[in-house]
């Protein structure tokens, strides 16, 4: 998916007739909502007119859709609605869409006289920075999710992967802003409807309505709102409703009693999983080879954790800034009581560009400041507080944390079972239920879920099992160093740029890390640490030569799973064995080793960004599992899947065949004209 920048909109207060101030957009030349308010029109025609609170009453969770947020006044109607139910679901997911969202100063101005300024508040302390994703913005406790598209709803909509229950079509008049009402568009709906969907809007346009039908829905009239004398209503009926791809959306058909997850490694990724799951109600057992959890690759004493930036802000630029800020977003209140050690300050991460160059591509890409900003060298220096050899990209979201420390809080948060000291050798699945063998056959645990999250484990448990094919998963060893309170320049924040330096609590100075494929030796190496700080040397927290650091020098060795591609594997595992069919290159369309009781999964290869990696694998895992709505686009979910190495090559050997083909078909017609 290609994606633009955001361009804010601008809040515009127009007087009515009536004297009422109204938000007003210039662009459209239209307002925002009825002066009769913003809440009783979100009552009448959205609420009220797909059938709520009554519709999510008794049910565990409900999801809405909604195509233009605006001001955000029918979310929050719908959390005041939530809240005000005692029969209310228990989760509430409401997704939408803003091509043109307000800054954050300028929401908090436009609800000043909201009716519910208490969640008006929420919202805006919230708020992401503006640049195009998926963000997730959780309430009362994750049980009210706001996971809001920024970007064109003709791009976003065909991205989102989710099982809605209610459409909310809003937006400025169809004669304003037609491309929100487009036919086709309104069409696609039909592929995102659960079963009972129902949608409503206050325009009855004949597009509209004809759109709605296209996409299978029986539209009907009601009685309009302030003035209006009709609105639509309408429920999902398709004649034929076709069946999920192996490796789209699945929600297994199991009893909340038997919604069990067994997680195999106690890690950043396993304690993702059961943090992922445990949101979704499930529970979750969680076993390690090691007696406590992140004794592994995550047992450093500290880990960075940012975005990335690239010219053309591809999927993989993308995938690591919808990370980095779920990670900003989830720590942020664990770090501030105290039971994570890190900083969420920013980070520096340095590049040897010109100014000039580098704030022309800030420009062309239009990421806002309070993601990514370009500092001079001079600027660099300030920031981090050592001296840095130049300017850098400043990402004000990024910082760094404890791992050992964020994996318990994870595990505690899920409440998840953590058996130490079982270490797994088999799999095999018998009466719908995943199994985890020692090594004379005896179970360990069982579930219907299993979810394979013990890295470079996990490659050879597939291949042992002859479940599917071995996970594409290769060792790559490093090497930390950590010096004692000294002579060392301690820098504010993490500094990154071909290696990396952070402060840690007591005035330890952590340098990393060295980087080498297929390399064993558990030893710490002095050559190792010579490397490390000579790259802490060249950002600027050392002084003199290397040498003379390295009798003070201790450190780690740990190994990263990573992946051909350095993305991580989060979802179903492949099945290999079954036949692919014909359009079977589709990543989506490959066979998995799940069904309605359960299945198999895999969450592995977070390499050397585990840190940042692990709060958006947790809700995507769980999105796999569950069936709850895809937390990143389309495109990013089939960039993380653990079918895309075996879907590219089953696309080159169509592409042989269909060359051998094309080759047969050519000596043929030679050998007819000759």
């Amino acid at each position: 998916m290609k994606t633009q920048p955001i361009v804010p909109a601008a809040l515009v207060l127009r007087s009515s007739p009536q004297g009422r101030d109204l938000p007003w957009s210039p662009g459209f030349d239209d307002v925002y909502h009825a002066e009769a308010g913003a809440f009783e029109q979100a009552r009448h025609v959205f609420l009220a007119g797909n059938g709520l609170p009554a519709r999510w009453q008794g049910r565990e969770s409900f999801v809405v859709l909604e195509t233009g947020f605006g001001l955000g006044n029918n979310f929050l109607a719908t959390w005041d609605a939530w809240q005000a139910d005692a029969q209310r679901c228990g989760r509430l997911v409401f997704i939408s869409i803003e091509k043109h969202p307000f800054t954050r100063e300028d929401l908090r101005r436009a609800h000043a006289g909201s009716p519910r300024p208490d969640l008006a508040a929420q919202l805006a302390d919230a708020w992401p920075p503006l640049m195009p994703n998926l963000h997730q913005l959780d309430f009362e406790g994750g049980r009210v999710r706001l996971l809001l598209g920024l970007g064109d709803v003709a791009d976003l909509l065909p991205q989102l992967l989710a099982e809605v229950d209610a459409f909310f079509l809003d937006g400025f008049a169809p004669a304003r802003n037609p491309q929100m009402w487009d036919e086709r568009l309104l069409e696609r709906l039909g592929r995102l409807a659960a079963e009972g969907a129902t949608a409503a809007t206050w325009s009855v346009a004949r597009g509209v309505r004809d759109g709605l039908a296209a996409g299978g829905f029986v539209v009907e009239r009601r009685p309009g709102f302030a003035g209006k004398r009709d609105m639509v209503a309408a429920h999902h009926a398709p004649h034929y409703r076709p069946p999920a791809p192996p490796g789209g959306l699945l929600r297994p058909a199991l009893a909340a009693g038997e919604r069990r997850a067994l997680v195999i490694g106690a890690g950043l990724a396993g304690a993702a999983a059961a943090f992922g799951l445990a949101e979704q109600g499930w529970t979750c057992t969680v076993l390690d080879r090691a007696a406590e959890p992140a004794q592994g690759a995550s047992g450093n004493p500290g880990g960075l954790f940012h975005g990335v930036m690239h010219p053309d802000d591809g999927p993989h630029a993308r995938a690591h800034r919808a990370a980095a800020l779920a990670t900003a977003s989830l720590v942020a209140p664990w770090l501030a009581d105290g039971s994570v050690a890190g900083q969420l300050a920013g980070l520096l991460r340095l590049d040897t560009q010109g100014d000039d160059d580098a704030l022309r591509l800030v420009d062309r890409l239009g990421l806002p400041a309070d993601y990514l900003r370009w500092l001079t060298r001079e600027q660099a220096v300030a920031a981090a507080g050592i001296d840095v050899p130049s300017g850098g990209w400043w990402f004000a979201q990024g910082g760094w944390l404890h791992p050992g420390d964020y994996v318990r809080a994870l595990l505690g948060a899920a409440r998840a079972e953590v058996l130490g000291n079982r270490e797994v050798h088999g799999l095999r699945r018998e009466h719908h239920r995943w199994q985890a063998l020692d090594a004379q056959g005896q179970v360990l645990g069982e579930a219907p879920v299993l979810v394979l999250a013990n890295g470079l484990g996990a490659a050879g448990l597939l291949a042992a099992g002859a479940l599917a094919e071995a996970a594409p998963l290769s060792a790559v060893r490093g090497q930390v160093t950590l010096l004692d309170p000294g002579r060392a320049t301690l820098p504010r924040v993490p500094v990154a740029g071909g290696g990396y330096v952070l402060a840690l609590p007591g005035g330890r100075l952590l340098c990393g890390a060295t980087s080498q494929d297929g390399d064993a030796d558990a030893a710490l190496r002095e050559a190792d640490h010579l490397h490390n700080l000579r790259q802490a040397l060249r950002l600027g927290a050392l002084h003199g030569e290397a040498e003379d650091w390295a009798g003070q020098a201790h450190g780690r060795v740990g190994w990263r799973a990573t992946t051909p591609d350095r993305l991580p594997l989060i979802g179903a595992v492949p099945d290999s064995h079954a036949v692919v069919r014909a359009r079977g290159e589709q990543v989506r369309l490959l066979p998995r080793l799940r069904d309605g009781h359960g299945g198999l999964y895999l969450l592995a290869g977070l390499g050397s960004r585990g840190i940042g990696w692990t709060a958006l694998a947790a809700r995507l895992l769980a999105s796999w599992v569950t069936g709850a709505p895809c937390p990143v686009e389309l495109d990013l979910r089939d960039a993380l899947d653990p079918a895309r190495f075996q879907a590219r090559r089953v696309r080159q050997a169509a592409r042989r065949a269909s060359a051998f083909a094309s080759g047969l078909s050519s000596e043929n017609t030679a050998g007819s004209d000759s």
